[in-house]
């Protein structure tokens, strides 16, 4: 039955085959003569594609970082026999507050995490940590850690 369908269109199929054949050595000759006659700018921007690749990639491996993580270890003892100086707290006129807020800056927290802890608000912390630095004659946060702890005040 494909035999006798194939025989009776014989003419419309060769016709087909024979346009289809035509078009595609049109189109070849078509390619063949753009990559003639472009063949500079087809280079050249090939060139271009790849030193703009090129540039990208060291631009990223040259910005980037190189970063070493170090863990270090190493053994914390607590100091369970911590007294505080009381003379020196007295001294200084500092309050049981003041000297929370001072641990806990010790400690690491933030003023926001401070005024967490305590609830209070942020601007309390903030009054507390500036009477603090008045009352100790220091200008920052690990000044007055290191002068609490040179004068007993935290462990």
């Amino acid at each position: 039955m494909a035999f006798r369908i194939i025989t009776k269109n014989r003419q419309i199929i060769l016709y087909g085959v024979s346009l289809a054949l035509l078009l595609v050595l049109l189109k070849w000759l078509e390619w063949h003569f753009i990559i003639i006659g472009h063949a500079f700018e087809i280079y050249a921007s090939a060139i271009a594609v790849i030193f703009t690749a090129l540039g990208i990639w060291l631009a990223i491996k040259l910005i980037t970082p190189k970063v070493k993580t170090v863990i270090v270890e190493k053994e914390v003892f607590a100091n369970t026999d911590f007294v505080l100086n009381q003379a020196e707290a007295t001294r200084l006129r500092l309050s049981t507050r003041e000297l929370e807020v001072l641990q806990l800056m010790a400690n690491g927290l933030s003023n926001q995490q401070i005024a967490e802890r305590l609830f209070v608000s942020l601007n309390t912390i903030k009054t507390h940590a500036s009477n603090l630095f008045i009352k100790l004659e220091v200008e920052r946060r690990t000044q007055a850690i290191e002068t609490a702890k040179r004068l007993g005040l935290i462990p």
